[in-house]
């Protein structure tokens, strides 16, 4: 991941309901929410949500697929791995054990 689009990431979560978005659909697995289940867990309205669905998948973090009428988004498993892995690379000027800790904390929640 390069600097332009490691910002753009960062960018596309700097906003608290595209963050609540992102984090829904990370729990919610590779099965994914539509975008009605997405706004009423959220409480927003959903020309709203629309726009902020728009700006995640622009930024790579999210995908969708049809599904009859609907659309189910989910979360891009492997463009946040590749944001923790470019936050992460230049760790510690090489220390391991200082990194540990942070490795050991997604160990635990995988």
């Amino acid at each position: 991941m390069d600097v332009t689009l490691a910002l753009e990431v960062l960018s596309a979560l700097s906003h608290e309901t595209r963050l609540w978005v992102f984090r829904l659909l990370i729990q919610a697995g590779p099965e994914g929410l539509s975008a009605g289940e997405i706004a009423e867990s959220l409480g927003t309205r959903q020309n709203t949500m629309s726009s902020h669905l728009r700006i995640l998948t622009a930024a790579g973090l999210i995908g969708n697929r049809r599904e009859g009428r609907s659309i189910i988004y989910c979360a891009n498993y492997d463009a946040v791995g590749q944001l923790v892995l470019f936050l992460m690379e230049d760790c510690c000027a090489g220390n391991p054990a200082v990194c540990s800790p942070v490795a050991a904390a997604l160990a635990a929640h995988a």
